[in-house]
Parts: C-alpha cells; sequence; structure tokens
C-alpha cells in the first residue's frame, strides 16, 4: 500500500515509526514530515491544508490511505473534500468528517454536545465581544479560580487559568477584545474549575465500534511543578496509575459509550482517533475537552505500546471491521521527554543546529520541530517543540530515567526541558 501522512510533529513521527514496520506498507509518503520522518519515509513538500495539491499527489501516486495527524486539516474538511470528489471518494482518510472535527474546532459545540448527551463536565458559559460586559459580571459572581478558553483552536494553548477576578477580566478583554489567540478567542468559554489529577484517555473509533488504547497523562505547563503558561505538551507518561480497572470502568461506562451513541445519534460519521481529556475529580471522571485526532506528546508514549500493525488497525477503521480486532499492549511504562527552544511558547528562534554528543542508547528520539538544512545537510530546529526521547521501562520511573540520561546527549542553542515529568504521580 502506498500511504500519505499528513503533519509535521513528533504524533507524526510517531506514527510514521509504527506504520513503517508493517508489512502491508509499500510506500509511505509525508506531508510536509520533518527530519525525522524523512529517514522513514519520503517527505513531500505539501501543506496538510492544501487539500487541491493533496488530491493530485494522491491520484498521482497511487495512494491508498491518507492518515490525518492534526486537527486543522480535519476541522477544515479534508475527510468531507474526499468523500465529496468522485475520484477520491473511494481512498479511505483516518479522521473524522468537519462536523465531528467540531469536538475540537469549538469549545462551545463540544459543551452543548455533552449536556445533549449527559456527559459529565464542568458547568459553562460562553461570552464574545458583543457580552464582554456579562462575561465581567459572570466571573464576578463565581469563585475562583476562574478557567477561560478560547472557543477555536489554538495549538494547545488557548486555556488560561486565573487565581483573581481582576486577572480573569483582564484576560478575557485580552481574548476577546485583543484577539489574543487571534479568531479563536473571537468566542470564549468560561468555565468551572475541577480540581483533580488530568489524564488523556484515547479510542480509536469506526463510526461503529471502538477499541480503547493505552492512556496517558501528559504535562502541557512549560515549568516544573506544572507553572507558566500553557504550551503543546512537554512530556508525557504511560501508563497511568490512578487509571486502574475501576476507574477505566467509569470513563467508559459515562464518557466514551455516551460520546459513541452520541456521534451515531447525530450522524457523525467518525473514523479515527478520539481524545478524551479528562480530569478525576474524587475518582470520578469528568471531560475537560475533546480532540479529534491523537494527542502530542502523548501519541509519543502510546504508540510505542501498542504492539498490533497500526495499519491493520487503520485498514478495520476504513472497512468499518475494528470489532474484530484486539488492541495488544506492552506491559512497559513509557516516558517521553519533550526537548523544545529557548523562548517557547513564546517566539523563539528557528535553525539552530542539533548535535548528539554521544550515541543514543535506550530511547526512541521522535522528531518534531526539525528539518534538513538543503545547505550543508545538518539538523536544525523548525519548531518550539524539537525532539521527544521516549523510553520504556520496568517502572516510570526507569523509564523517565532513561529518557532523561539520553536527553542530556542532545544539544542545540538554548535546549530547555522540564526535569519532573511524572512528578504528581
Amino acid at each position: 500500500m502506498n500511504i500519505v501522512l499528513l503533519g509535521s510533529g513528533g504524533r507524526e513521527h510517531a506514527i510514521a515509526w509504527k506504520l513503517s514496520q508493517s508489512p502491508k506498507l509499500n510506500k509511505l509518503f509525508i506531508a510536509p514530515g520533518n527530519a525525522g520522518t524523512s529517514g522513514i519515509g519520503e517527505n513531500i513538500p505539501i501543506s496538510p491544508n492544501d487539500f487541491p495539491s493533496i488530491r493530485q499527489f494522491v491520484l498521482d501516486h497511487e495512494i491508498s490511505m491518507v492518515i490525518v495527524g492534526p486537527e486543522d486539516p480535519l476541522v477544515n474538511g479534508i475527510h468531507d473534500f474526499f468523500l465529496e470528489d468522485d475520484q477520491l471518494k473511494k481512498v479511505p482518510v483516518i479522521g473524522p468528517v468537519r462536523l465531528a472535527a467540531m469536538l475540537e474546532g469549538s469549545k462551545e459545540f463540544a459543551k452543548q454536545f455533552m449536556i445533549r448527551h449527559t456527559i459529565p463536565t464542568a458547568a459553562f458559559k460562553t461570552f464574545t465581544k458583543e457580552n464582554l460586559q456579562e462575561g465581567i459580571a459572570f466571573i464576578n459572581g463565581s469563585k475562583p479560580p476562574y478557567v477561560l478558553k478560547a472557543d477555536g483552536l489554538a495549538a494547545g494553548k488557548g486555556v488560561v487559568i486565573c487565581p483573581t477576578a481582576e486577572e480573569a477580566h483582564r484576560e478575557l478583554y485580552s481574548m476577546l477584545m485583543e484577539s489574543k489567540f487571534g479568531e479563536a478567542s473571537a468566542r470564549v468559554v468560561i468555565e468551572e474549575f475541577l480540581k483533580g489529577i488530568e489524564l488523556s484517555v484515547f479510542v480509536l473509533s469506526d463510526g461503529e465500534t471502538y477499541k480503547i488504547l493505552p492512556e496517558a497523562k501528559d504535562y502541557k505547563k512549560i515549568g516544573e511543578g506544572d507553572t507558566g503558561p500553557n504550551t503543546g505538551g512537554m512530556g508525557s507518561v504511560s501508563p497511568v496509575s490512578f487509571a486502574n480497572k475501576q476507574f477505566m470502568d467509569k470513563v467508559e461506562k459515562r464518557i466514551i459509550i455516551p460520546t459513541m451513541e452520541g456521534l451515531k445519534k447525530e450522524n457523525m460519521d467518525y473514523r479515527g482517533f478520539i481524545f478524551f481529556g479528562l480530569i478525576s475529580v474524587g475518582g470520578d471522571p469528568f471531560v475537560i475537552e475533546y480532540n479529534c485526532r491523537m494527542g502530542d506528546p502523548e501519541a509519543e508514549s502510546v504508540i510505542p505500546r501498542i504492539q498490533n500493525d497500526l495499519l491493520d488497525l487503520f485498514l478495520a477503521v476504513a472497512s468499518r471491521q475494528l470489532k474484530n480486532e484486539v488492541i495488544l499492549t506492552d506491559p512497559r511504562f513509557t516516558g517521553t521527554v519533550m526537548l523544545v527552544s529557548k523562548g517557547y511558547p513564546d517566539p523563539y528562534e528557528k535553525g539552530k543546529v542539533i548535535i548528539m554528543k554521544e550515541e543514543i542508547r535506550g530511547s526512541l528520539l521522535f522528531h518534531a520541530g526539525t528539518k534538513t538544512d538543503p545547505s550543508t545537510g545538518t539538523v536544525v530546529t523548525n519548531g518550539g517543540r524539537v525532539i521527544a526521547v521516549t523510553s520504556f521501562g520496568k517502572t516510570m520511573k526507569e523509564a523517565l530515567e532513561t529518557s532523561y540520561t539520553n536527553a542530556e546527549k542532545i544539544e542545540f542553542e538554548g535546549k530547555q526541558y522540564r526535569k519532573d515529568i511524572g512528578f504528581d504521580l
């Protein structure tokens, strides 16, 4: 099979690495890919949102399947684009149609979906610049801390938790009136703060049935002890210690099953990953957010633990035969540490040369923001998150120790990483 994988991050490198192990794979193309994926398949200089160019490439190269890594093309309707084209409609797309992808594309849409299907989530209200004063009054009538979320896509950075009403007033003004997160914050969801511990649960859906994948916990804040602004994720671990059978039974019964039934009732064709961003409050799970794709950096911890042929699973999704598959999971722990550019998640410089001081042993390196400099052939930084270092271990501590040992062997100017991944477990 010839396959196109859309995306350029650590998640896509992890997916490409796993797909490359399938005997069914003939040629893997990654659009646009990064320096890491170039060693697995062929990078092609096409944006994941350039649907006409993707169309032409699929037709020219006898592509059998398109796998969508990031959220943007899904929310922009790439699956619908294929279904509406007579020459493309028989090419399976792994990822939901646009309406279903709005579970990530709009916080308001997701919240209303959860209300309709009695899925546990925090109380909320939505505001725009036209009713800014109502938003301020809502904050004044609520208890701190205050959770403000940009309604649209903000690359994982659109959530702000404010400890005081004054700070929440300023943040709401900045998001609505000064477009802090661009179009994403034209609407802002203010929701009740839930005190607990977070985790990420993933399922693979074929629109009829689903399979639960290994869970993970990611670390979104830039600073140790979960301080500072949100990033796209600074590291992750899998499995999660408190996600025992009793807790996961609650997750399946109260959240996964009602979500799947809701999607079917509302005729949303969902073929792909569903990411449930959850929080455990006193042992009860609540949904913080949905994502319409695999998490990043969670993919770098979860995908190595999946022992199945990933291409077989995607073929089962495409043919709605997922019911016949059994997910096989490596019992070991994985720990992922993300190396990031100085300044991230604020502005940062690119083009810093990446050097391996010693041979990397016992870890997988998943490139995120990297590229090969065409003039020198050297690998340089090309993003805020640069490389994810993932290791296996009999315990979480052992896995992370190996990742940290190898993180020290990778050098680039301004390299930063959190040294406390897994601290709260």
